[in-house]
């Protein structure tokens, strides 16, 4: 349950510092640049990769061998693709594209990682 625990909660910081940094830095672009917000978000990423590959360790599932778990790894890879559309873009609708793409990625991810199936209807 520590497992679970710390990854859900390496989640929830994960996805609210990303819409922190995302409106913040709507608002002051240079906020995007401050030493702190460039390494705690990556600190946080390192602790949610890190239980992630426990849990799979202690629930013996890995992402090539359960296909739920490998769509959950390609949603994170996109997610993660998004978020840097939306944090590095130097357009408006670049940035909020990435950001809307980001957000149904993570809300698909979501949905796969709590039904353990690929079906997203």
């Amino acid at each position: 349950m520590m497992a679970k625990h710390l990854h859900m909660t390496a989640v929830g910081i994960s996805v609210l510092l990303f819409v922190f940094r995302f409106i913040y830095g709507q608002m002051k672009p240079d906020f995007l640049q401050k030493k702190w917000v460039k390494i705690v978000p990556h600190v946080i990423d390192t602790v949610l990769l890190a239980s992630a590959i426990w849990l799979c360790i202690i629930l013996s599932q890995y992402p090539l061998v359960n296909g739920w778990l490998t769509a959950k790894v390609i949603g994170v890879i996109a997610y993660i693709l998004f978020g840097m559309v939306a944090l590095k873009s130097t357009t408006t609708v670049k940035k909020w594209g990435g950001f809307a793409g980001a957000l149904i990625v993570l809300a698909l991810t979501a949905k796969i990682a709590v039904t353990k199936t690929v079906l997203f209807l």
